[in-house]
């Protein structure tokens, strides 16, 4: 089974850009779909968005436009790309892995990454 590890997440100003990336140990990401969710202080963990094993991304709609989620060609990386970051998404971010295309549930996650936006 798959192991994630995330990495990336610091102290940035508000309208920086940031890369997270997940990484897997354990099997590589070529079958499984990745997710990424975010957690901020006293609230319930939200899906960010995910791309598919066969690789379609999407997203949730406030960061439409702003952040990317892309597989790297090794299969062993999927990254998150933060643009025109906002205090509002700041959050540990976590990855999470599963094999149905598109996962109600995600059997996998990682241990997640702390993402400060200062205004």
């Amino acid at each position: 089974q798959v192991q994630l590890v995330e990495s990336g997440g610091r102290l940035v100003q508000t309208g920086d850009s940031l890369r997270l990336s997940c990484a897997a140990s354990g099997d590589t990401f070529t079958s499984y779909t990745v997710g990424w969710f975010r957690q901020a202080p006293g609230k319930e963990r939200d899906f960010v968005g995910a791309v598919t094993w066969n690789d379609k991304a999407y997203y949730r709609d406030s960061v439409k436009g702003r952040f990317t989620i892309s597989r790297d060609n090794d299969e062993i990386t999927v990254t998150l790309q933060m643009n025109s970051l906002k205090p509002e998404d700041t959050a540990v971010y976590f990855c999470a892995a599963d094999r149905t295309l598109v996962p109600l549930e995600y059997e996998f996650w990682g241990q997640g990454t702390q993402v400060t936006v200062s205004s």
